[in-house]
């Protein structure tokens, strides 16, 4: 499993997590692409952005939600300012990454509509190269993020091929209820 400070590391997988793990390391399999603990690290941030109370949980200062790709940047800049906020500017920036990976992976179709599809690769892949520039500073491990930073776009698009192999799409409904519909049997 990858470094995830978001969640809490598991000591036994939840069936969630063995669930994603499983699927995105078939899909990498299918696409060639060898990254082991890319894999687990996505399979992690599948799992817990699959129960929905985990999709906006962070929080300005005043304890607002974000509900924003915006609002989150907004908030990790005004943490960029405060010299001692570094870990928490790292986690805004992580979850950032996280949220857009997820949202332009399992979300795509959404995504393309609403016309954020350049927005989101290109913040993930700065939000990413990010953490790997904090963790550098706060001397933890980076070359995770690195890696996710160089192939964002690649990885995001591993994620739409693992829904579009994997989950059946139903016609004329909403694409939220619809994915989430499929993993309450897991949860």
């Amino acid at each position: 499993m990858g470094p995830r400070t978001m969640a809490a590391t598991r000591s036994t997988p939840s069936r969630l997590n063995r669930f994603f793990d499983w699927l995105i390391r078939r899909s990498f399999q299918d696409l060639r692409i060898g990254e082991p603990a890319v894999a687990g690290y996505i399979a992690d941030l599948l799992a817990e952005f699959a129960r929905t109370d985990n999709l906006y949980k962070m929080r300005d200062l005043q304890g607002k939600r974000l509900e924003t790709v915006v609002e989150l940047l907004l908030e990790a800049k005004r943490r960029e300012e405060v010299e001692s906020e570094l870990e928490r500017e790292r986690e805004i920036y992580q979850y950032t990454g996280d949220y857009i990976l997820f949202m332009s992976g399992i979300f795509r179709e959404y995504v393309e509509r609403q016309a954020f599809l350049g927005f989101y690769l290109q913040e993930g892949e700065r939000a990413y190269r990010t953490v790997f520039e904090l963790n550098l500073m706060l001397d933890q491990p980076a070359s995770l993020f690195l890696e996710l930073a160089r192939r964002f776009e690649f990885y995001s698009g591993a994620v739409y091929y693992m829904k579009k192999a994997f989950f059946r799409e139903r016609v004329a409904q909403d694409p939220f209820v619809d994915f989430t519909g499929q993993l309450e049997v897991l949860v």
